[in-house]
């Protein structure tokens, strides 16, 4: 249990200092709302070496300290929408043993920028929002390639390690 707990704590800590390392990128790739979404690479890569539970936990987690330290309540609020959709999406497509961990990973960024998409329709109140899905798609299918190819190193280094 210990172990466990310890192992969880690592995967926290390393989540939230790559989300704080995204706050010092400025690059916004000149697209309002898209960044890179390094924590996402510790939730892939806890996906396939943790139980399922201890991954949402983890991305929970991860999104209301993250949210509180470097963002705010709709930073929270967009975050933990676009986040457990990703990680839901993602872990429906592990199981099936016809997607690669760069597929799961880009089908992860697609649904995490939808869930973020249907948090702005109900904050707007509007439809109109939805201009911006072709842009956020594409842009999460990019994000999601990324992060896929580091998460897939960084698996292979940790295949020796067991959680």
């Amino acid at each position: 249990m210990k172990g466990k707990v310890a192992y969880f704590g690592v995967f926290t800590a390393l989540a939230l200092i790559f989300s704080y390392i995204e706050t010092l990128i400025p690059v916004s790739f000149g697209i309002w709302g898209v960044k890179l979404g390094l924590a996402n690479l510790i939730i892939v890569t806890a996906l396939y070496k943790l139980k399922l539970k201890e991954v949402y936990l983890l991305s929970v987690t991860r999104v209301i300290l993250s949210g509180f330290i470097f963002g705010n309540y709709f930073s929270i609020l967009y975050s933990m929408a676009g986040g457990l959709l990703s990680l839901t999406v993602m872990a429906a497509l592990k199981r099936d043993t016809g997607f690669s961990i760069m597929g799961v990973s880009v089908a992860g960024g697609v649904a995490h920028n939808i869930g973020q998409l249907i948090v702005a329709v109900l904050v707007a109140e509007s439809l109109s929002v939805v201009y911006y899905a072709p842009i956020l798609l594409a842009a999460g299918v990019l994000t999601g390639l990324v992060i896929g190819i580091l998460a897939g190193q960084m698996i292979k280094r940790l295949v020796n390690i067991q959680f």
